[in-house]
């Protein structure tokens, strides 16, 4: 066995051994409901939704068309015939608007986007219940200022009628069709967080 010097001799062949260290698992942070955070916006909406019923009220009193009736010998007012129709006409306007006020209402606080969450979601919708309420009581006291009753009649006359509303079923539409149309919006979303980004 020949001997070589020391500074020839050749190491084995070994890699480095390194620590290894396992990589963590990365879990997303689950996003919660914040409702302090959200309350006074909440607040804000619900009022601004409400108050679009005087709009929803005004408009209702423009397009309901009146019925017209006949003074009868005894002084009593009776129905024209076919007029009697404007009775469906006021109630299918007023739940026409009220769809409309509700998917607009829906999809303009969806846009609210540091404020999406269910908080808002209820704002809107008891806003919309208000703002129903609200559309329907002046709706109904602007249509009275639009067509009075004439002071002196006489029989034969023929006289126009306010439109009212005879059903309180359209109230629900406008808070139904805000829930609708934001839950159609969160569904097509597909963000945990519904695209928040609180920071």
């Amino acid at each position: 066995m020949s001997e070589q010097p020391v500074g020839e001799q050749h190491a084995p062949n070994r890699e480095p051994e390194y620590p290894t260290f396992p990589a963590p698992e990365w879990q997303p942070r689950t996003p919660r409901v914040v409702v302090r955070r959200d309350l006074l916006p909440a607040v804000s909406v619900l009022s601004t939704v409400a108050l679009l019923g005087l709009a929803v009220g005004w408009l209702w009193s423009r397009l309901a068309p009146p019925q017209r009736k006949v003074i009868t010998q005894d002084g009593q007012a009776a129905t024209l015939t076919d007029e009697s129709y404007h009775r469906f006409d006021g109630l299918v306007i007023f739940m026409l608007l009220c769809i409309a006020a509700g998917i607009v209402t829906g999809v303009a606080v969806w846009y609210l986007r540091e404020r999406r969450g269910p908080v808002v979601m209820l704002a809107a919708a008891g806003g919309g219940a208000l703002g129903g309420w609200l559309a329907q009581s002046v709706g109904r006291s602007w249509a009275d200022g639009r067509w009075p009753v004439p002071q002196s009649m006489k029989p034969l006359d023929i006289v126009s009628v306010a439109p009212v509303l005879e059903s309180h079923w359209g109230l629900i539409l406008w808070p139904l069709m805000t829930a609708l149309a934001y839950g159609v919006l969160a569904a097509m979303n597909g963000m945990d967080d519904m695209g928040r980004r609180l920071g």
